[in-house]
């Protein structure tokens, strides 16, 4: 573990009830909210892994969802991973994924 204790980890994927290019929008805004909390995360192509502290972010869960609907989605599906040890901490973004980042990403085509 990191000096720092992680108390919390999630993953969210946020599916907005819109069509085609309109969902990248909704997607973008909502990501851009989850910048804006100030909290390490990672975006990924399926979704997005935040750290912090269990209430901040299950605040943030519920903003997602409200953020999407402010956006013109009539729903918004989501699925949500939780990773919570308050006693002993929750492993950092880092800790799980630097080994598998070493080599720069390349294209298929």
């Amino acid at each position: 573990m990191e000096n720092k204790k992680i108390e919390c980890s999630v993953a969210i994927q946020v599916l907005p009830g819109v069509e085609g290019e309109q969902v990248l929008k909704v997607v973008d805004k909502v990501i851009e909210h989850i910048k804006s909390i100030g909290l390490p995360f990672s975006v990924g192509p399926f979704e997005t892994t935040v750290e912090g502290d269990l209430d901040t972010l299950m605040d943030m869960v519920k903003q997602c969802q409200l953020i999407c609907i402010r956006e013109g989605a009539p729903q918004v599906m989501s699925y949500v991973k939780i990773a919570y040890s308050p006693q002993m901490g929750v492993w950092s973004i880092a800790e799980k994924t630097a080994k598998h980042n070493i080599k720069p990403l390349r294209s298929l085509s």
